[in-house]
């Protein structure tokens, strides 16, 4: 996107913004992912465009049980892990309408993805391996990839995931892009969908 494209997108933020706002109703906007593909980063940029409250689910899971999510998937194993961030989004979904960042394996709960489903449009930011990896060597605190091999356990991830995460309502692409222009183009496919054209399902752009 040039800095003509720029100007012309910021440009029509407000107006987007009213427009989901007016067609969303009681429903939020759910980002889902792999860790690392910015769903909290572009999400938060996303909420304050559209001008809605923002929520991180792993953040919300750590205020309920005053523990953190590598501490949780220690004590209780994934299993039981999955299960308080399905009531947890459940509960949060409730409360709509509101942008929410889920955790990476979130979206694989099908109890998930039909609170999703029946209270929100789901967004799948999708990003490629090497961006993944980038991001996730700057943060400590990923259960998931703390062993010998974290990019084999990615790619691993991605195979495993990637068919579900293709089940969500849009899809937009992820990549190294300032968060605004990526937030810009989740603000266009939501925009789209809501207005039932459904050429915007997937934003790709280079």
């Amino acid at each position: 996107m040039n800095s003509t494209e720029n100007i012309a997108g910021a440009m029509r933020v407000p107006e987007l913004a009213k427009s989901i706002r007016e067609r969303l109703g009681h429903k939020s906007i759910v980002l889902v992912g792999l860790m690392g593909a910015g769903k909290s980063t572009v999400g938060k940029k996303l909420a304050s465009m559209v001008e809605l409250p923002f929520f991180d689910a792993d953040n919300e899971i750590e205020k309920v049980s005053t523990m953190t999510i590598p501490e949780l998937f220690e004590a209780y194993g994934e299993a039981e892990f999955r299960d308080l961030e399905r009531r947890v989004i459940a509960r949060m979904l409730e409360s709509g309408p509101i942008v929410l960042a889920t955790g990476g394996g979130a979206y694989m709960s099908e109890l998930t993805r039909e609170a999703i489903a029946s209270e929100g449009i789901s967004l799948w930011l999708k990003a490629e391996l090497d961006v993944l990896m980038a991001r996730v060597a700057r943060k400590q605190n990923r259960p998931l990839l703390r062993n010998d091999n974290p990019r084999g356990v990615m790619e691993r991830l991605m195979v495993e995931r990637h068919p579900i995460y293709s089940l969500a309502d849009l899809v937009v692409n992820s990549r190294d892009e300032k968060k605004e222009i990526i937030a810009l183009e989740a603000m266009e496919a939501i925009a789209g969908h809501l207005q039932g054209d459904t050429s915007s399902n997937e934003v790709s752009r280079s």
